[in-house]
């Protein structure tokens, strides 16, 4: 690979063709300021947040753009450069709210924290003050455009990651802002709800809608009885919301903080993962048999569900008619569990601790209510989450451990890795095969659909009958089912896959599509930062969740076993149609 030797701030430094100023100071360890730049985005070099001096250069160049050549010579900390990057954030300022101690990004704001280290105590320039509209009516994420510093992050990730485009920039000069078409609000547009804009968002302009004042609320009526549920990216994230470093696990510290809360039960996602599996992967088996429709495609995501409603309702067939694990929990709280604990579904509130903003939307779809009430109540993103647990004084380095509440705690490693791409798949290739093969897997460890790859296949081959020895002293070789799957996470991928479908391309039996990027570890709802380096160490930290679980097959979950001996009868029976499965619909693209 040809190398680039250059200097930044008097050091010598290699690095290969084609990086960046910022790239190289970055080797060196030289810390350049940054706001609309994003290490998993395409360079959009509009802020000048970032610019040095190069040799040679009438000009500032942004560093996040310049490419290094051989001999050049770079100044990062001159007086004209700081009065610079200076001069840009005091531009900003002055169009910008000054209501940093009520806004929900204070003290965790990259506007704010520049603002800081370059050492502004006043603007030189006059506040101008926009009062453009707020868009408030979506149940998942709220746009606050006066707050917008046109750095066009959540316009890239909308576009080229998502791939669904429902932001741009609109107006010139200082009348640009961030909109979406028309002036319209999300909620009346093809938006997904999947909130990556709000988790690349530098300040306050975009955010989840908060619902902690429902959950305190509901805490403190003592004529309710609130259960919460927790997914299985939180006990790997919310350790990172209050401080901890990325993929830090915190799981029984987790479920002894809810208890301080005020909830009345504490029970784990992670057990209707498992029951997910066990329903999905029988859909599967049922329609490998019939001669359904394939490939079948998982339906735990609703920000990919609304993708497809809105972008591939042709497709619609293809998707598993399983609910999302979030769903099906709430569904058997308000009867299975109701009716074990003697208590009237009408006074139970079930709340959701989400990695995903999308989750707020769907607890709101009218087809989840098969229960005769409202599956889900209330869903909290990790952040909310953080928000409550820094409210109360819980820190969860000071708090004992404690295990979920049974029956609806006891889980498994397979329901865990439902937090990363390709765990779904992962956690269905280890029950499917056992259960169609009647053997135990010598290795549990799928790592062809690991990964942060954007697409990843893999062919499964099934054993059907155990070979006999004939009376010719041969042994026959076994019938077997060969099973091809593929993973795709974030909805560019997703649009790919679904393509390849449509041209009938792709020659699969299952599939497993995750809307954000990394799957759940990286929702919408998730620390901020989240980066591929964070979704990397959440990811591993998941693993290694699952690797220290005494059961890591779903159907080997006892709990969902009594389940089904008490409550459901069978997977895909009568009573599991009516309250773990569901239907989806066609959608305007708009």
């Amino acid at each position: 690979m040809a190398t680039i030797n250059l200097t930044i701030d008097g050091q010598k430094v290699e690095v290969p063709a084609g990086s960046t100023i910022l790239e190289a100071a970055q080797v060196l360890g030289i810390d350049i300021p940054t706001l609309c730049y994003h290490p998993d985005q395409s360079i959009k070099a509009v802020c000048r947040v970032c610019v040095v001096e190069v040799e040679g250069q009438r000009v500032l160049q942004p560093a996040c753009a310049y490419p290094v050549s051989e001999g050049m010579e770079v100044r990062t900390n001159t007086a004209r450069v700081r009065q610079a990057r200076k001069t840009v954030v005091e531009l900003m300022l002055a169009h910008h709210p000054q209501d940093c101690l009520q806004c929900e990004r204070n003290l965790n704001c990259e506007l704010q924290s520049l603002a800081h280290r370059l050492g502004l105590r006043e603007v030189a320039f006059p506040y101008v003050e926009r009062n453009l509209p707020l868009d408030e009516l979506s149940p998942s994420v709220m746009r606050d455009p006066n707050k917008c510093i046109n750095c066009r992050r959540c316009v890239t990730v909308c576009h080229e990651i998502q791939g669904v485009g429902m932001l741009d920039s609109v107006n010139r000069g200082f009348e640009t802002v961030v909109s979406a078409p028309f002036w319209r609000s999300l909620v009346e547009l093809s938006c997904v709800n999947c909130g990556q804009c709000a988790l690349v968002c530098p300040v306050g302009a975009i955010s989840e809608k908060d619902d902690t004042a429902l959950v305190w609320a509901a805490l403190a009526d003592s004529t309710k009885h609130v259960v919460v549920q927790t997914a299985p990216a939180i006990r790997v994230s919310i350790g990172e919301e209050l401080g901890l470093p990325p993929g830090s696990r915190v799981t029984k510290r987790l479920t002894t903080a809810l208890r301080r809360l005020g909830f009345d039960r504490v029970f784990d996602t992670d057990f209707s993962a498992d029951l997910t599996i066990l329903e999905e992967g029988s859909e599967l088996l049922e329609r490998l048999s019939t001669g359904g429709l394939l490939p079948m495609i998982t339906s735990c995501s609703p920000g990919w569900i609304k993708f497809i409603e809105h972008y591939y309702p042709d497709l619609l067939g293809h998707l598993s008619t399983c609910k999302s694990p979030q769903q099906m929990f709430g569904a058997l709280t308000k009867t299975y569990y109701a009716e074990k604990a003697g208590i009237n579904p009408e006074d139970i509130v079930m709340v959701s601790i989400m990695p995903c903003t999308a989750k707020k939307f769907e607890a709101g779809r009218p087809e989840m209510t098969d229960s005769g009430y409202a599956d889900v109540d209330i869903v909290l993103t990790t952040r909310e989450l953080g928000r409550m647990l820094r409210e109360a004084g819980i820190d969860l380095m000071d708090l004992s451990e404690e295990e979920y509440d049974a029956p609806l705690g006891i889980s498994t490693g397979a329901g865990a890795i439902f937090a990363a791409t390709g765990g779904v798949m992962e956690a269905a290739l280890r029950t499917v095969y056992e259960l169609v093969t009647g053997t135990e897997l010598a290795n549990l460890d799928f790592e062809d659909v690991r990964g942060l790859e954007g697409i990843k296949a893999a062919t499964v081959t099934l054993p059907l009958q155990e070979a006999a020895v004939t009376q010719d002293g041969t042994v026959p070789k076994p019938e077997t089912m060969e099973v091809k799957v593929a993973v795709a996470h974030s909805l560019k991928h997703a649009r790919t896959l679904l393509e390849k479908i449509k041209a009938k391309e792709a020659d699969f039996h299952f599939l497993e599509v995750m809307c954000c990027p990394g799957g759940c570890i990286g929702g919408g709802g998730q620390p901020i930062p989240t980066t591929n380096v964070e979704r990397q160490a959440r990811i591993q930290a998941i693993y290694e969740e699952d690797a220290g679980m005494p059961l890591r097959k779903s159907h080997e979950n006892p709990a969902v076993q009594t389940l089904y001996e008490e409550f459901l009868g069978k997977p895909l029976g009568k009573k599991s149609h009516e309250l773990l499965h569901t239907h989806y619909q066609a959608r305007e693209k708009f």
